[in-house]
């Protein structure tokens, strides 16, 4: 009965785009390392690009950024060197699956003759929802540092 049955396979590969698991942004400012850094690092300033916290510069100190949605990122702060280096833990629970997750974020500034360039790297995500809407997050962030800069 199935004996002129002739049975194809077909397969087809797909090559997934590899999973980002770090942040890089780059901006530059027109003012000095020196007031670039207090909206790093005082709690004043902090809130009003990131979020109400209870962060100081001092290497151990644990605070956090409590979010209006509600996922609050817990941080402990991991390396200080003022006006160039600055660099947390972050724990936040996942887009994908509400489970926290670790990472680490690195602020670096470099001065230069017309101002300083601001370095941030966030690395450590395992989800690709937790690295977009980070990445979007921090896109977001930077322009209202360079916002409140330009009115300071």
């Amino acid at each position: 009965m199935f004996s002129n049955l002739k049975v194809t396979y077909i397969w087809v590969t797909f090559k997934l785009p590899i999973m980002q698991k770090e942040i890089s942004q780059v901006r530059h400012f027109n003012q000095p390392p020196q007031e670039v850094w207090e909206y790093l690092t005082k709690p004043e300033l902090l809130e009003q690009w990131l979020g109400k916290t209870d962060f100081q510069p001092i290497v151990g100190h644990k605070f956090r950024f409590i979010s209006p949605y509600g996922n609050d990122s817990y941080c402990e702060v991991l390396e200080v060197k003022p006006f160039t280096r600055l660099s947390y833990s972050w724990q936040k629970n996942s887009a994908k699956d509400h489970k926290p997750f670790n990472s680490i974020i690195v602020w670096t500034l470099v001065p230069g003759e017309n101002g300083t360039e601001l370095q941030l790297v966030h690395k450590g995500f395992t989800a690709l929802e937790d690295y977009t809407a980070h990445n979007n997050g921090w896109n977001t962030c930077l322009k209202q540092i360079e916002e409140l800069l330009i009115t300071s």
